[in-house]
């Protein structure tokens, strides 16, 4: 392999990994039903969820979501109503997919929405 192989795109497949436990595989395929109103892909796709933890009927969702440019006041409100529209889908299909509690944290840990 040449010294640029490495960076050559390699095909992803669609899907949750395969190592990943059952339960973790199936809120995975639920969080693709969440769909960013900015960019009209699902929060998996957009590569918005980087952690799920389930314990029983219990799940915590770990999203990285993006900062807006301080300086502009707009740009931080339209940033927080569409990160809010996200996190309260996030919680209504978890809850009506029979999970008792639903905890959404940001990438600093920070609990952003639970329900």
């Amino acid at each position: 392999m040449g010294l640029l192989e490495i960076f050559k795109k390699r095909p992803r497949k669609a899907g949750p990994r395969e190592d990943l436990p059952e339960e973790v595989k199936r809120v995975v395929e639920v969080l693709r039903g969440v769909i960013d109103p900015e960019t009209e892909l699902d929060i998996v796709d957009e590569g918005l969820v980087y952690g799920v933890t389930v314990e029983g009927k219990k799940v915590d969702v770990f999203l990285l979501l993006a900062r807006s440019t301080p300086e502009c006041h707009f740009c931080q409100v339209l940033a927080i109503n569409v990160q809010r529209k996200i996190l309260d889908e996030v919680v209504r299909l978890l809850k009506s997919e029979g999970f008792n509690s639903v905890n959404v944290y940001n990438e600093l840990g920070l609990l952003l929405a639970e329900g």
